[in-house]
Protein backbone atom coordinates (compact mmCIF):
# COMPACT_ATOMS: atom_id res chain seq x y z
CA UNK A 1 0.00 0.00 0.00
CA UNK A 2 1.28 3.42 -0.86
CA UNK A 3 1.24 6.25 1.68
CA UNK A 4 0.30 5.34 5.21
CA UNK A 5 -2.29 3.36 7.01
CA UNK A 6 -4.92 5.76 8.34
CA UNK A 7 -6.13 3.27 10.93
CA UNK A 8 -2.80 2.31 12.40
CA UNK A 9 -1.82 3.80 15.73
CA UNK A 10 1.86 4.52 15.25
CA UNK A 11 2.19 6.96 18.11
CA UNK A 12 0.49 9.87 16.37
CA UNK A 13 -3.21 10.58 16.63
CA UNK A 14 -4.77 13.29 14.49
CA UNK A 15 -8.08 14.83 15.48
CA UNK A 16 -10.88 14.61 12.91
CA UNK A 17 -11.02 17.52 10.45
CA UNK A 18 -12.87 20.54 11.83
CA UNK A 19 -13.93 23.63 9.87
CA UNK A 20 -12.14 26.85 10.79
CA UNK A 21 -13.86 28.82 13.56
CA UNK A 22 -16.25 31.57 12.48
CA UNK A 23 -15.51 35.08 13.58
CA UNK A 24 -18.37 36.97 15.26
CA UNK A 25 -18.79 39.41 12.39
CA UNK A 26 -19.14 36.72 9.74
CA UNK A 27 -15.54 35.88 8.74
CA UNK A 28 -15.67 34.16 5.41
CA UNK A 29 -18.95 35.88 4.53
CA UNK A 30 -19.20 38.81 2.14
CA UNK A 31 -19.51 42.02 4.14
CA UNK A 32 -22.97 43.56 4.33
CA UNK A 33 -23.65 47.12 3.28
CA UNK A 34 -22.27 49.73 5.62
CA UNK A 35 -25.41 51.79 5.26
CA UNK A 36 -28.49 49.67 4.52
CA UNK A 37 -30.91 51.02 1.97
CA UNK A 38 -33.87 52.75 3.61
CA UNK A 39 -37.12 50.95 2.98
CA UNK A 40 -39.62 52.84 0.86
CA UNK A 41 -42.60 54.33 2.65
CA UNK A 42 -45.71 52.19 2.93
CA UNK A 43 -48.66 52.97 0.71
CA UNK A 44 -50.52 54.39 3.74
CA UNK A 45 -47.54 56.69 4.48
CA UNK A 46 -47.45 57.73 0.83
CA UNK A 47 -51.19 58.51 0.87
CA UNK A 48 -50.72 60.71 3.95
CA UNK A 49 -47.71 62.47 2.43
CA UNK A 50 -49.41 63.01 -0.92
CA UNK A 51 -52.66 64.31 0.58
CA UNK A 52 -50.77 66.77 2.77
CA UNK A 53 -48.66 68.00 -0.15
CA UNK A 54 -45.32 66.70 1.09
CA UNK A 55 -44.93 64.16 -1.75
CA UNK A 56 -44.98 64.75 -5.50
CA UNK A 57 -47.42 62.97 -7.79
CA UNK A 58 -44.53 61.14 -9.48
CA UNK A 59 -43.11 59.87 -6.18
CA UNK A 60 -46.57 58.77 -5.05
CA UNK A 61 -47.20 56.92 -8.29
CA UNK A 62 -43.88 55.08 -8.05
CA UNK A 63 -44.77 53.86 -4.55
CA UNK A 64 -48.35 53.06 -5.56
CA UNK A 65 -47.20 50.97 -8.54
CA UNK A 66 -45.20 48.56 -6.36
CA UNK A 67 -47.50 48.48 -3.32
CA UNK A 68 -50.14 45.92 -2.43
CA UNK A 69 -53.69 47.17 -2.82
CA UNK A 70 -56.60 45.40 -1.11
CA UNK A 71 -59.83 45.22 -3.09
CA UNK A 72 -63.23 43.98 -1.90
CA UNK A 73 -64.77 41.39 -4.17
CA UNK A 74 -68.10 39.74 -4.77
CA UNK A 75 -68.93 36.22 -5.86
CA UNK A 76 -67.69 36.74 -9.40
CA UNK A 77 -64.15 37.84 -10.34
CA UNK A 78 -63.40 41.50 -10.80
CA UNK A 79 -63.65 44.83 -9.09
CA UNK A 80 -66.72 45.93 -7.14
CA UNK A 81 -67.75 49.37 -8.34
CA UNK A 82 -69.80 52.03 -6.60
CA UNK A 83 -72.28 53.59 -9.02
CA UNK A 84 -73.94 55.98 -6.56
CA UNK A 85 -71.26 58.59 -7.21
CA UNK A 86 -70.87 61.22 -9.94
CA UNK A 87 -68.55 58.83 -11.80
CA UNK A 88 -68.30 55.11 -11.03
CA UNK A 89 -65.44 54.42 -8.61
CA UNK A 90 -63.92 51.29 -7.17
CA UNK A 91 -63.07 51.18 -3.46
CA UNK A 92 -59.50 50.08 -2.72
CA UNK A 93 -57.50 50.00 0.49
CA UNK A 94 -53.91 50.37 1.64
CA UNK A 95 -54.22 47.56 4.19
CA UNK A 96 -56.44 44.69 5.19
CA UNK A 97 -57.31 46.64 8.35
CA UNK A 98 -58.67 49.54 6.27
CA UNK A 99 -60.63 47.15 4.06
CA UNK A 100 -62.15 45.45 7.11
CA UNK A 101 -63.14 48.83 8.55
CA UNK A 102 -65.13 49.51 5.37
CA UNK A 103 -66.47 46.09 4.39
CA UNK A 104 -66.57 44.09 7.65
CA UNK A 105 -64.34 41.41 9.09
CA UNK A 106 -65.76 38.54 7.01
CA UNK A 107 -65.66 40.31 3.66
CA UNK A 108 -64.05 38.72 0.62
CA UNK A 109 -61.12 40.48 -1.02
CA UNK A 110 -58.19 40.10 -3.36
CA UNK A 111 -54.76 41.71 -3.38
CA UNK A 112 -52.98 43.17 -6.41
CA UNK A 113 -50.25 45.73 -6.98
CA UNK A 114 -50.96 49.34 -7.85
CA UNK A 115 -49.46 48.75 -11.29
CA UNK A 116 -51.99 45.97 -11.85
CA UNK A 117 -54.77 48.31 -10.73
CA UNK A 118 -53.74 50.83 -13.39
CA UNK A 119 -53.53 48.05 -15.98
CA UNK A 120 -56.85 46.34 -15.13
CA UNK A 121 -59.12 49.22 -14.17
CA UNK A 122 -61.97 49.55 -16.68
CA UNK A 123 -61.95 52.69 -18.83
CA UNK A 124 -64.12 55.44 -17.41
CA UNK A 125 -63.75 54.27 -13.79
CA UNK A 126 -61.93 55.93 -10.95
CA UNK A 127 -60.96 54.54 -7.56
CA UNK A 128 -61.03 55.60 -3.93
CA UNK A 129 -58.19 54.68 -1.58
CA UNK A 130 -59.10 54.11 2.08
CA UNK A 131 -62.69 55.23 1.78
CA UNK A 132 -63.27 55.19 5.54
CA UNK A 133 -59.74 56.31 6.44
CA UNK A 134 -58.43 59.63 7.71
CA UNK A 135 -56.67 60.37 4.40
CA UNK A 136 -59.18 59.21 1.79
CA UNK A 137 -57.99 59.79 -1.79
CA UNK A 138 -60.29 59.89 -4.80
CA UNK A 139 -58.87 59.36 -8.28
CA UNK A 140 -61.45 60.13 -10.95
CA UNK A 141 -61.33 58.58 -14.43
CA UNK A 142 -59.25 61.51 -15.73
CA UNK A 143 -56.65 61.09 -12.94
CA UNK A 144 -56.49 57.36 -13.66
CA UNK A 145 -55.83 58.11 -17.35
CA UNK A 146 -53.02 60.48 -16.31
CA UNK A 147 -51.55 57.68 -14.18
CA UNK A 148 -51.70 55.34 -17.18
CA UNK A 149 -49.98 57.94 -19.35
CA UNK A 150 -47.27 58.49 -16.71
CA UNK A 151 -46.67 54.73 -16.44
CA UNK A 152 -46.39 54.42 -20.22
CA UNK A 153 -43.90 57.30 -20.45
CA UNK A 154 -41.81 55.75 -17.69
CA UNK A 155 -41.88 52.33 -19.29
CA UNK A 156 -41.45 53.23 -22.95
CA UNK A 157 -39.81 56.64 -22.83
Amino acid sequence: MYGYDQHAAHGQQYPPHQPPPQMPNGYGQPPGPLYPEPSPPSLADAVRAFTTGSMSAEDFQQIFATSKVYCPRGDSPGFLALHNTQQPVIPMFTSLKELRRYAGKDSKYFVITGAEVIDLLPTGYGFVLDMEGDHRMVFDAKAVQEMVDFAMRRMYG
